[in-house]
């Protein structure tokens, strides 16, 4: 039924464009979709609950034993599931739009609707045909098959949902922009109205990403944040784009310049996002993050996306119609100057990203040859431009709309520059350690700390959450490159009663306890860890799962303000020993929550965004 309302939704909406009228029974069909696909979803989600083997999803995904928060969160942990929880934010995201958009012209709004519906039945097909979540079983299982252990965490049962509507709002951002183009609508009305669903987009991309990293972290037993894995680099990506599409859509509101670059972004944020989900659903990604492993699947997504993005480019190079003759002048010393420059290198290092991505898959299907990139592939390639990039970020925004004309106020800028060489060449030196990119690398993050420090107490309170935005985006780096430079680990064999001397640490292996859980066997590591000032006490687990049969590693993280202390062990075939590792992780707290700045400056521009309207 939901199919049936896109295509009568799509086939009254090309109607009512050809007659420039708006068709009334588009709002009915539009909240009819959406109740369809409501019923869907909540129907699979009482499956799930239920435990009913006889559906296929529910069977392959989900036991009698699993905790009841995860048999919800199992609904959308899965192939099937997800691409139906996809469709429900689609159809969702559509309603709210057409609700919203009310004061734009009727002709941009009814031809938005038209290329949503094409990506709405494109995914109609897609689950229907190829990855229906309610297939039935005969004879029904008296038992399912479970869900993969490390999936089952509270930050990855919540992670997917706001990852999808990050994803999704892509989609909106796409289509609306397509119907500006052949409307010639793109202006700052346009830009107003598309800089809601990109700030959505960005705020929700933000927070899911964040999500995840956090349980990586904790969960896969490495001690890292972020490890280049190609499906965290998926959901990168976009982000990046709509980073740089932001500040696009700053600049074009104030000046209305950059029209072909912000049109590029809208499409490209999209075509991404898309791109990840036919890497993370056909298969060929080998990661814990993906999904499906039916090539017919990815055959399915490629063959839509290349639709898609012939369509846009049709669309691009026929309709967009740049004005000719434009008077306005662009000065190199400027703020739009600055964002153009800033969105150079995210275009760079998204390109990066992406080749480390697909060039292993490229690879694999020409010469049958197997590589993984990791990260000295990004960061050799990231670091020395990224450099450049912060220096440029400090300076920008602090110059003016059109020209900057008063080159010396800017003397504290220079003054914060020399200080910030000069703290990093100190800690480097008190370190001992005395490499010239990491030096640089660490001085142009403290630049950019110190600049948005000062931007964020200044008495201008104008542009707040402009202002908190970067002010989080600095903190991350700094708290990355610190992490990076600062981070001590040791890698060791040990057995109950085995100590060994780290640092200025000493690591005792105390004992060994089992405890039967509901649905695992725990198998619980005593460590105890001293320094000069204090003892901790460490309780690493092993678990063993009942269904499917799988053994996990969970840390122990010892959390404070300056640095983490994480603790994680491992079997050893055959041996009494335990692979044991230690890791001393500083400013680790200080990604989580300068990350969750950005995401708090974006609310507050989607606040101000509806206080405005």
């Amino acid at each position: 039924m939901g199919l049936i309302s896109s295509i009568l939704i799509f086939t009254i909406s090309l109607k009512s464009y050809y007659l420039k009228a708006i068709d009334k029974r588009i709002f009915s069909l539009s909240f009819l979709q959406l109740f369809f696909v409501i019923i869907s979803f909540t129907s699979l989600v009482i499956c799930f609950v239920i435990s009913d083997f006889s559906n296929e999803t529910v069977f392959n995904n989900s036991h009698t034993n699993k905790p009841i928060f995860y048999k919800i969160s199992g609904t959308w942990g899965n192939h099937e599931g997800s691409l139906l929880l996809w469709l429900l934010v689609l159809t969702l995201f559509l309603f709210l739009f057409l609700i919203n958009s009310r004061d734009e012209p009727k002709q941009y709004r009814v031809l938005t609707l038209v290329f949503q519906q094409v990506i709405i039945i494109g995914f109609f097909s897609f689950v229907l045909f190829t990855s229906n979540p309610f297939n039935y079983l005969f004879p029904r299982p008296s038992e399912g098959l479970g869900l993969n252990p490390i999936l089952q965490d509270p930050a990855l049962a919540i992670h997917p949902p706001i990852l999808y509507v990050g994803y999704v709002g892509t989609s909106l951002i796409f289509s609306a922009t397509l119907a500006a183009v052949v409307e010639n609508y793109i202006s700052k009305d346009w830009a107003k109205n598309i800089k809601l669903w990109v700030l959505i987009s960005w705020v929700f991309l933000t927070i899911g990403i964040m999500l995840g990293s956090i349980w990586a972290y904790y969960e896969l037993g490495w001690g890292g944040f972020w490890f280049w894995d190609p499906v965290e680099n998926v959901s990168l990506m976009p982000w990046i784009c709509l980073t740089a599409l932001i500040h696009c859509i700053l600049v074009f509101e104030k000046r209305e310049i950059l029209k072909s670059w912000t049109i590029i972004l809208s499409i490209a944020t999209f075509t991404l996002s898309m791109c990840g989900t036919f890497l993370v659903r056909s298969g060929i990604l080998n990661s814990v993050h993906t999904f499906a492993n039916d090539p017919s699947r990815g055959i399915f997504i490629l063959s839509f996306l290349f639709l898609l993005i012939f369509l846009s480019l049709i669309i691009f190079f026929f309709f967009n119609k740049e004005k000719q003759n434009d008077s306005r002048k662009v000065y190199f010393l400027s703020k739009e100057v600055s964002v153009l420059i800033n969105n150079w290198f995210l275009m760079y290092f998204l390109s990066v990203i992406l080749i480390g991505t697909v060039y292993p898959i490229f690879l694999e299907v020409l010469s049958d040859s197997k590589i993984s990139v990791g990260p000295p592939f990004y960061n050799q390639l990231i670091v020395p431009l990224l450099i450049f990039f912060l220096v440029f970020m400090s300076i920008g925004p602090n110059f003016k709309w059109i020209r900057e004309t008063n080159i010396n106020n800017k003397f504290q800028l220079f003054t914060l520059f020399l200080f910030s060489l000069f703290l990093s060449y100190f800690l480097f030196y008190k370190f001992g350690q005395s490499s010239l990119t990491n030096i640089l690398l660490l001085s142009a993050s403290l630049y950019l700390f110190f600049v948005t420090v000062k931007d964020l107490f200044s008495k201008n309170l104008y542009n707040f959450s402009k202002k908190i935005a970067h002010f989080g985006f600095s903190l991350l780096i700094l708290s990355i490159v610190l992490n990076a430079i600062l981070s001590k680990e040791i890698t060791v064999n040990l057995r109950v009663g085995d100590k060994i001397n780290f640092e200025n640490e000493k690591i005792s292996f105390s004992s060994l306890k089992s405890i039967e859980k509901e649905n695992y066997q725990s198998i619980v590591g005593s460590f105890k860890i001293e320094d000069k000032k204090k003892t901790y006490e460490f309780n690493p687990e092993l678990r063993i799962y009942d269904q499917p049969v799988i053994i996990t590693s969970e840390a122990d993280i010892k959390i404070s303000l300056f640095e983490d202390k994480f603790l994680v062990m491992n079997t050893i075939k055959g041996e009494e020993y335990f692979n044991v590792r230690y890791q001393i992780k500083p400013f680790m707290i200080w990604i989580w929550i300068s990350t969750l700045l950005l995401a708090v400056a974006g609310f507050l521009s989607l606040y101000n965004r509806f206080h405005e309207k």
